[in-house]
C-alpha cells in the first residue's frame, strides 16, 4: 500500500511564508512524480505545482509562479512545497499526489495516490 501523509501546513499572516512537506511510502513505490493540488471550500480542486522524480522538470499554476516552488530529497522520500509572499486567495487544503510517471503532469486524473490534505490559511 502507498500512502501519502502531508504535513506543514497552519496559519500565516499574508505576505507570510509556510513550507510543507509531503512524505512517501510503500515497499513496491520507488520512483515516481509529484504534484500538488488544493482546493478551497466551495471551489474545485486545481492544480498548484508538480515535480518530476528527478526534480529537474517542475510545473507551477500560474497564479502561483514565482512564489511557490517544489522539490524532493528522495533519499528522504519527502517533497516539499515552499510557499512565499502567500495571499489569502491560497487559503486551502493542500493534496500531494503521486503517480509512477516520472515525469508529473498538471491534472488531478494522472495521479494515482492521495494523501489526506493539510490546511493552509493566510490571513489578509
Amino acid at each position: 500500500q502507498v500512502q501519502l501523509v502531508e504535513s506543514g501546513g497552519g496559519y500565516v499572516q499574508a505576505g507570510g511564508s509556510l513550507k510543507l512537506s509531503c512524505a512517501v511510502s510503500g515497499r513496491t513505490f520507488t520512483r515516481y512524480s509529484v504534484g500538488w493540488f488544493r482546493q478551497a471550500p466551495g471551489k474545485e480542486r486545481e492544480f498548484v505545482a508538480a515535480i518530476s522524480w528527478s526534480g529537474v522538470v517542475k510545473y507551477y499554476a500560474d497564479s502561483v509562479k514565482g512564489r511557490f516552488t517544489c522539490s524532493r530529497d528522495n533519499a528522504k522520500n519527502t517533497v516539499y512545497l515552499q510557499m512565499n509572499s502567500l495571499k489569502a486567495e491560497d487559503t486551502a487544503v493542500y493534496y500531494c499526489a503521486a503517480d509512477e510517471r516520472l515525469v508529473g503532469g498538471t491534472t488531478g486524473d494522472i495521479y494515482d495516490y492521495w494523501g489526506q490534505g493539510t490546511q493552509v490559511t493566510v490571513s489578509s
